[in-house]
C-alpha cells in the first residue's frame, strides 16, 4: 500500500469539515428486508404536510451566520418528493443559513421512480448531486434484497440523470448478499463501471438492526439460523475484487467503502469522517453539534411519521433523545471515523483537540498493528492497510 501524495486526503479536500445539513424523508412505496431506517411504506405520501413539518423545524434549529458545506436528502425514498417540495425546502433553507457557493446538494434516488423530466426539476430546485440505490444489477440479488427495480431500469436511470444535466452521479452497491457470489458481485462493480459514474459506494450487507429500530426481516432470518450469509472469507474477496475494478476505471479508494473519481468524493459523508457538525431535521433523524471546543450534543427524533408531525405541529421539537458527547468520547468517535479514511488521522492532532495522551499502551497497540500489516504511520498520520480496513472495529476497540 503506498501512501498518499500528500497528507490530508485529496478527495475528501479538508481535514477539518464544517457544517452540514441532513434532511430524511422516510417515504417509500415498499421497504427492503434489510432496512433500519426510519421508514414508513406509504401508498400515498403527504408531502405537504411533511414538507410544512421540516420547515417548521428548521425555523426551530436554525443557526444563523453558520455556513453550510453540504446538504442531503436521504431516506426513505425522497425521489419520491415532488421538486417543488424540495425546492420551498432549498429556499427556506438558504434563508436559515449562509450556504456556500460550493455547496453539495445530494439526494437520494430509486432508479424506477426517476424520469428525465423529474431529474431535470430537481435539478432546477438546486439538487446537484445524485445517489442511486443500485444495490446490484443482478436480477436474482435484487429480488432477494426486495429491491423493486429491473437491472435496465437502474442504467435507464443513469441515462435520465445524464440528460436532465447530472454530472456528480453515486450508485450504491451491496456485496455479501445470500446466494452472490465473488464473480456475481464483480459483474456488478463491472457493469456500475460501464455507466462512467462518478462514485461508487460498495457496502457490506449488514443484517444486525440499530438498537433504536424494530428487528428486520434480515435480521429475525439470521436470529433463527435461516438466512444463508456467504463466508467472511468470500464477503472480503467481494470487497477486494470490486475496489479491483474500481481502480481500473480510474476511481480512487477514499475511504473503506467509497471509490471516487478526482474531485467527486462525498463532501457531505466527510462531515462524519472527519469530525464535522450536521443538523438533522424531519423521522428518525440524527445530528450533533459541538457544544465549545471539547463538547458536544447528538440528537435523535422521533421516528414515529405520525408522532413526529404531531410534536412539530404543536410546535414542539420532535427530538426522541439528547446525548451529551464528552472530550472523551469525541476523541474515541473522531478516531473511530478518522480512520475509516484512507489517510488516515493525524493522532497528536487529534489528541491535542481533546485533551487526550496518545500514551504508552496506544503507542504499543499500533506497534502491533503495524507489525502484523494492519496499520502504517505516516508522519504523524496513523491509517489502517486494506487488511486493517477489513477489521476496522477490532482495531479501534484497541485504542479505546
Amino acid at each position: 500500500m503506498s501512501p498518499p501524495a500528500a497528507p490530508v486526503d485529496a478527495l475528501t479536500g479538508v481535514e477539518a469539515a464544517e457544517l452540514g445539513l441532513y434532511i430524511h424523508f422516510p417515504f417509500c412505496l415498499a421497504k427492503c428486508p434489510y432496512c433500519d431506517f426510519a421508514v414508513q411504506v406509504a401508498d400515498v405520501i403527504p408531502e405537504e404536510r411533511y414538507t410544512r413539518a421540516i420547515l417548521a423545524e428548521l425555523a426551530q434549529r436554525a443557526l444563523p451566520g453558520r455556513t453550510l458545506d453540504s446538504i442531503f436528502f436521504g431516506g426513505g425514498t425522497p425521489s419520491l418528493w415532488h421538486p417543488r417540495w424540495v425546492g420551498k425546502v432549498l429556499d427556506a433553507v438558504q434563508g436559515a443559513f449562509r450556504v456556500s457557493p460550493r455547496a453539495e446538494v445530494s439526494l437520494e434516488a430509486n432508479p424506477e421512480t426517476l424520469t428525465v423530466e423529474l431529474l431535470t426539476d430537481l435539478r432546477a430546485a438546486g439538487v446537484n448531486r445524485l445517489s442511486l440505490g443500485v444495490q446490484s444489477f443482478d436480477a436474482a440479488v435484487l429480488k432477494t434484497l426486495g429491491r423493486a427495480h429491473a437491472p435496465a431500469q437502474a442504467e435507464a436511470a443513469v441515462q435520465a440523470a445524464r440528460a436532465a444535466g447530472f454530472e456528480n452521479l453515486s450508485l450504491d452497491l451491496i456485496h455479501g448478499v445470500p446466494g452472490q457470489t465473488v464473480e456475481r458481485a464483480v459483474q456488478d462493480a463491472e457493469r456500475a463501471m460501464a455507466l462512467e459514474v462518478t462514485h461508487c459506494s460498495a457496502y457490506a450487507l449488514t443484517v444486525e438492526a440499530d438498537a433504536l429500530a424494530e428487528p428486520t426481516p434480515f435480521s429475525r432470518r439470521h436470529q433463527r439460523g435461516e438466512l444463508g450469509l456467504p463466508a467472511d472469507d468470500d464477503s472480503v474477496a467481494s470487497a477486494d475484487a470490486m475496489g479491483d475494478v474500481f481502480r481500473s476505471q480510474g476511481l480512487v479508494r477514499y475511504e473503506i467503502s467509497n471509490f471516487a473519481r478526482p474531485g467527486f468524493s462525498s463532501r457531505h459523508n466527510a462531515l462524519y469522517w472527519t469530525g464535522g457538525e450536521y443538523l438533522a431535521l424531519g423521522v428518525g433523524a440524527t445530528g450533533m453539534l459541538k457544544r465549545g471546543v471539547r463538547e458536544g450534543l447528538r440528537t435523535v427524533n422521533l421516528r414515529s411519521t405520525e408522532r413526529y408531525l404531531e410534536a412539530v405541529e404543536a410546535g414542539r421539537l420532535p427530538t426522541a433523545t439528547e446525548e451529551p458527547l464528552t472530550a472523551h468520547e469525541l476523541f474515541e468517535e473522531r478516531l473511530a471515523m478518522g480512520l475509516r479514511l484512507v489517510s488516515g488521522v493525524d493522532v497528536q492532532r487529534v489528541s491535542a483537540r481533546f485533551g487526550e495522551s496518545w500514551d504508552a499502551r496506544r503507542v504499543e497497540e499500533t506497534g502491533r498493528m503495524v507489525e502484523n500489516g494492519l496499520a502504517v504511520w505516516w508522519g504523524e498520520r496513523l491509517a489502517l492497510t486494506p487488511r486493517g480496513m477489513h477489521l476496522h472495529s477490532e482495531v479501534c476497540a484497541r485504542l479505546f
